[in-house]
């Protein structure tokens, strides 16, 4: 069976017996001195999942998010636009223009700033 299944199975036997679910993975996002960030998923008995390293280049927005301590849903909607959007500026596979690149360099230089609008 695979990782994937293996854990869904799990949770699902939680549910089944009546318990709590609990969190099955966990990712979190470290930021290094040349700009990048390392992005571990780690499993619920500690195992590494899968580590990698991303470029400075591609990490700006999550660079901006993390340091708000939003949400991709509270950053997305902040910013007046889909999850998916900030999903794919997150990933690489697009990149933002115009007002939102400015947004973005504000919250990376003052993430307070953006972190008060959204709690407003």
């Amino acid at each position: 069976m695979s990782r994937a299944r293996d854990h869904m199975q799990r949770m699902m036997d939680q549910i089944n017996d009546g318990g709590q679910v609990d969190w099955v993975r966990k990712t979190t996002f470290t930021p290094q001195a040349d700009g990048s960030f390392v992005r571990r998923i780690t499993l619920k008995d500690g195992t590494v999942e899968r580590e990698e390293t991303i470029p400075p280049e591609r990490c700006m927005v999550l660079a901006a998010r993390i340091k708000t301590g939003l949400s991709q849903t509270q950053f997305a909607d902040l910013l007046g636009i889909s999850v998916r959007t900030l999903h794919d500026w997150e990933q690489g596979r697009r990149t933002p223009s115009g007002a939102a690149r400015t947004l973005i360099k504000l919250a990376t230089k003052n993430p307070g700033v953006l972190r008060d609008l959204a709690l407003t």
